[in-house]
């Protein structure tokens, strides 16, 4: 068998390994508050989040992705299309090493992050220091510190605005019914631009954004009026209880992480088979590519492998994210949800490569600092921002170790 084909065959088993790493840390992004919050169970959580994630990966997945450099590593510097094709494999098989570790190890890290660790490893071997982009470093760094802080503040005002509003006072089943309805058109707003501008398909329907803008305005006003009227008939009858408002938050709550399972797959696909896919051109080319096409049966692949994560393994970092750090209620993961699903879009749409489960968990904190620093579990926070600090550097590590052995052992 040539090296070219080998090392192919041997990537596609290291992408559906990323794949289901992947599922399994991921699927907190999008399930831990409901579970956590009592609106679904992990069960049920499973058995919605595995299709849809699935269906994001096919269906609406990135078909075409740049390099997996993504900037960090000048590819220009690395000449050899079989050391690119080398280093490459070398970083997925160590990220998803380090992803599937701290699943195991039922904490959340970024997957996004692991293969910029990755890339940097092999990067500083194969063409030295001046190879690294030290600035893009940099911003991912930063964006550790920012997604959580800028997660965490919009998910404590919307959880203080919730219960100034509603719970503290008199009438507060009425005052659902009159702020519910507005933060659901509110949430069909974020989703929008979020489905139009963070997702492969809704890039490609490519609308101007004067019509983008209208568009999900008239489709956020709709949702708006209409659970107006649906709440406001169903509370008419209802007892004055907290559980038949946060009842109402439990609907749409299930509603957001349907959708952030949806995305998840669309989104985080290129992670797992974006670096197959690369050196699947090289291997037909046996050249070095600035972009490449991602063939479908790679997306089924990394679509199915993030399923079967998050049906083996899921439960364990939504546990963590959903009831370790703190107490949730359908309102608080509803503020969570609205929070982190904010952050990542605002940043995105400002060019900021946050991470989406630095997003989620620091919307968890913010919620629980609403209720003051002794509702949060600071010694589980801290283990996973230690995890946090360290995929950098050991994803980095792993990355050279494997791709030190490896030219070793084919070259030499």
């Amino acid at each position: 068998m040539e090296f070219y084909d080998l090392i192919f065959y041997l990537s596609m088993a290291a992408g559906l390994l990323m794949a289901f790493s992947l599922g399994a840390n991921d699927l907190a992004n999008a399930m831990a508050t409901a579970v956590g919050s009592g609106a679904l169970s992990v069960r049920q959580a499973v058995l919605i989040a595995a299709p849809l994630t699935f269906v994001g990966a096919v269906f609406l997945g990135a078909h075409v992705t740049a390099t997996i450099t993504r900037g960090v590593v000048n590819p220009e510097h690395i000449a050899d299309p079989k050391i690119m094709v080398l280093g490459m494999f070398s970083a997925l098989l160590a990220a998803s090493l380090w992803v599937l570790i701290a699943s195991l190890a039922a904490l959340p890290v970024s997957t996004t992050h692991s293969i910029v660790g990755s890339i940097l490893g092999f990067g500083l071997v194969a063409g030295g220091p001046e190879v690294v982009n030290w600035l893009i470093l940099l911003v991912v760094v930063l964006s550790w510190v920012i997604s959580h802080l800028f997660a965490g503040a919009i998910a404590y005002l919307i959880f203080t605005h919730i219960r100034r509003f509603i719970f503290y006072q008199k009438h507060y089943l009425q005052q659902a019914g009159k702020w519910a309805p507005r933060w659901i058109g509110l949430t069909v707003l974020i989703l929008g631009f979020s489905f139009l501008f963070k997702t492969p398909l809704g890039e490609a329907i490519d609308l101007s954004m004067p019509v983008a803008v209208i568009l999900i305005f008239m489709l956020a006003v709709l949702a708006w009026m209409i659970f107006r009227y649906l709440i406001n008939k169903a509370t008419r009858h209802m007892e004055q209880k907290v559980e038949n408002v946060e009842g109402i938050f439990r609907r749409l709550q299930i509603m957001t992480s349907s959708y952030v399972s949806l995305s998840l797959g669309a989104n985080d696909v290129a992670n797992a088979v974006g670096p197959v896919a690369v050196i699947y051109i090289i291997v037909r080319q046996q050249a070095l590519v600035a972009e490449a096409e991602i063939p479908v049966f790679l997306l089924v692949i990394g679509g199915l492998g993030i399923a079967a994560g998050i049906a083996l393994l899921g439960s364990r970092v939504i546990r963590t994210v959903g009831t370790r750090i703190t107490t949730l209620t359908n309102t608080r993961g509803f503020s969570v949800n609205y929070g982190s699903a904010t952050a990542v879009l605002v940043a995105s749409l400002l060019g900021m490569p946050v991470s989406t489960t630095h997003a989620c968990v620091g919307g968890v904190t913010g919620v629980g600092l609403a209720r003051g620093f002794s509702a949060i579990d600071l010694k589980v926070l801290w283990r996973i921002m230690a995890y946090w600090v360290l995929t950098v550097p050991i994803a980095a590590l792993t990355s050279i170790v494997i791709f030190q052995l490896l030219r070793w052992t084919i070259f030499f």
